[in-house]
């Protein structure tokens, strides 16, 4: 089974409570999920496998609790073959910017040649009051595409 970072960006809480869902989810599929609130470039080195998981700020912009792996990725690391990856970005969609975090890494990804398992879930906090219950299902389906 695989082992999986699970790297948060989060504001409120929300994005942190989708990965505790899908850290649950993930063990029950005898699965490893770790989860990084501020995860730093060692922790996400360790990975060939992650997950993440994050909102968006003012204008959609990286949550503090992110942005520093965010940066150290585009600055010190390039290419990424051998990852694999899933994202989960929450934002607003009243903004133009809706989920522009999550976005962002994917974009920095793609360039890195990072392969992304399945499509991106993009969560709108004006449609959804539970976003770790909206995401269960692509969760579960996730978690078969590792399989």
């Amino acid at each position: 089974m695989a082992k999986i970072g699970i790297f948060v960006g989060t504001v409120y809480g929300n994005a942190l409570a989708v990965a505790e869902e899908a850290q649950r989810i993930l063990l029950e599929h005898k699965h490893q999920a770790n989860i990084y609130e501020e995860g730093t470039l060692a922790d996400w080195e360790t990975y060939s496998t992650v997950l993440v998981i994050t909102s968006s700020t003012g204008q959609g912009d990286l949550p503090d609790t992110i942005a520093p792996l965010f940066h150290e990725l585009r600055d010190n690391v390039g290419y990424q073959p051998n990852l694999s990856y899933g994202l989960i970005a929450l934002g607003d969609s009243s903004y133009d910017s809706f989920c522009g975090a999550g976005v962002q890494f994917d974009e920095l990804l793609q360039e890195h040649q990072a392969k992304r398992i399945g499509e991106i879930l993009k969560i709108d906090g004006m449609d959804v009051a539970e976003p770790e219950v909206f995401a269960i299902d692509w969760l579960e389906n996730w978690v078969n595409l590792l399989d």
